[in-house]
Parts: C-alpha cells; structure tokens; sequence
C-alpha cells in the first residue's frame, strides 16, 4: 500500500531530484532555479495547484503534480494531472496507480468535476493504467499548447 499525501515546504528538498528524474526522462530541459520557481509556489499554497508526495515521508518514491482551472463544461474547477513520476527501480509494483487512484477520489470529494491528462501516444503502459484508473480519451478533442 503506497501512502500519499500533500507536499509542504519542508518537502523541497526530496522533491527535487524527483522532478530532475522526471524532466530528464521527459526530455524537459530546465535549469534548477527554474524548476524550484515552479514547484516552491504549489509547496507554498498557491491556489493554482498542489503536488503530492508518494511513498514514505523520509524516502518518496514519486509524487504528482495537480494544477487548477475552471470548466464551464465539466461544471466549474477541474484539474489537470501535470506531472507524474515514480522512481524507475519501484515502477510495476502498483504505487504509483494505488496513489493516483486515492487522489482523484480525494478531489472528487472535494468537488473537481473532471481531472485531465496527456500522455504520449506510445505509452501503452501509462495509457493502460490511466484507463484502469477511470480516464477516457476524448477523441473529439486535440490538446494544442503554445508556449509563452
């Protein structure tokens, strides 16, 4: 059983290597202060979203991150699942699903009306865990993105 729970500041610093591993599998290519500007903010509160922690508190193996919007269509907030990674050596042993899973229920709970999601169109492996986990492809829709 994976535990997961909300990242706090004091999580900054076991955090990191974890978004390090998870950019440098993504090919993300992004200084440190860059990505500590991006996560010390959803560590700190910000309304925008959170990231929560996998594993045990002294030794996380993965976390998530969970930014914020609202959805006319989908009935006011939703979120967006904008990143998440579990440590290679500890992938297959259900963690990192187990965790996803309690945390859509938990915002559900807390009235998101739908959770997003991207995942590459090769990744059989990811795709099959997001739809055990209840995700749907939308085939209406083609998520487009213009960097700023």
């Amino acid at each position: 059983m994976s535990s997961l729970r909300l990242a706090t500041p004091d999580d900054l610093d076991r955090l990191m290597p974890l978004v390090a591993g998870f950019h440098a599998q993504q090919g993300i290519e992004h200084d440190e202060d860059t990505r500590r500007g991006a996560v010390q903010p959803l560590l700190e509160g910000s309304p925008h979203g959170a990231i929560w922690m996998i594993g045990p508190r002294v030794a996380p193996v993965g976390y998530i991150a969970v930014s914020f919007g609202w959805s006319i269509e989908f009935g006011g907030l939703d979120a967006f699942l904008d990143e998440f990674y579990v440590r290679e050596k500890v992938r297959g042993r259900g963690m990192g699903g187990e965790a996803l899973a309690a945390l859509v229920r938990a915002l559900s709970e807390q009235g998101v009306g739908a959770m997003h999601l991207e995942v590459e169109a090769d990744n059989e492996r990811a795709q099959q865990l997001y739809e055990r986990i209840g995700f749907r492809s939308l085939d209406r829709y083609h998520l487009m993105t213009r960097a700023m």
